[in-house]
């Protein structure tokens, strides 16, 4: 029996969820934008309230890792480090656009299996984060930052390829992308409940990241920005 303690803050969205051999045990989620700082604490209290319940703890927990908000990611990330240090168990990363592609295909949608699901996060302008999945979770093409204009993904639409892009970033692909062969689904968020088979295979095979090493994978280097109107 897997039992897992999954915290997911790489977007809008804060949600922490308990899952147990393939199922939902306990979830909270906070979708009103950016409530991280606020939101995870009581989020993983109530979620350690229910281990403690079942006189129990963690096996592992599962974090996203990235790519996403650099903000919501480190304290994703700082909040299951804590923990693991506390609990004395190990820390698992999940990519975000991984997750996002995952709640896809156990989305209600009748998949013949040979679509390509293109998950996409929205960084900002006409750029996403984005990687291409076949339905083994192969990356057709990896993780990388894209800079979305009518010419993108031509070459895979052009092949014929149904292509899903997926995510809040599929809002800016549906604008320039008129191509046959592209579907889009800008409604999927990444949820703790989406982390739940990627968590569970990563400990099965006992994929485990360093607690004192591992950083968010953000895809790009950080850019602080110099406010319009000085305070000083």
């Amino acid at each position: 029996m897997i039992t897992l303690l999954n915290i997911e803050t790489s977007g809008q969205a804060c949600s922490v969820a308990v899952t147990q051999d393939g199922q939902v045990e306990f979830e909270k989620i906070e979708r009103e934008g950016m409530q991280h700082a606020v939101c995870l604490a009581p989020f993983v209290d109530e979620a350690m309230a229910w281990f403690r319940r079942h006189d129990i703890k963690p096996d592992a927990v599962a974090v996203s890792i990235g790519p996403g908000s650099y903000t919501g990611l480190r304290i994703g990330l700082s909040m299951a480090k804590g923990l693991c240090f506390g609990l004395d168990v190990p820390l698992i990363g999940v990519s975000t656009l991984q997750i996002i592609a995952t709640q896809a295909m156990f989305a209600h949608y009748d998949w013949q299996g040979d679509e390509l699901l293109v998950p996409m996060i929205d960084a900002r302008r006409m750029e996403v984060y984005t990687a291409t999945y076949n339905f083994r979770l192969d990356a057709v093409e990896p993780p990388r930052p894209v800079i979305l204009d009518e010419e993108s993904y031509a070459d895979l639409l052009g092949d014929g390829k149904q292509l899903y892009f997926l995510g809040d970033g599929a809002k800016k692909a549906k604008d320039v992308i008129k191509r046959n062969g592209a579907h889009f689904m800008p409604d999927l968020r990444p949820l703790a409940h989406g982390m739940m088979s990627l968590a569970e295979k990563a400990y099965k095979e006992q994929r485990f990241l360093n607690l004192a090493y591992c950083v968010p994978e953000y895809l790009k280097e950080f850019q602080a920005t110099v406010p319009r109107n000085k305070l000083f």
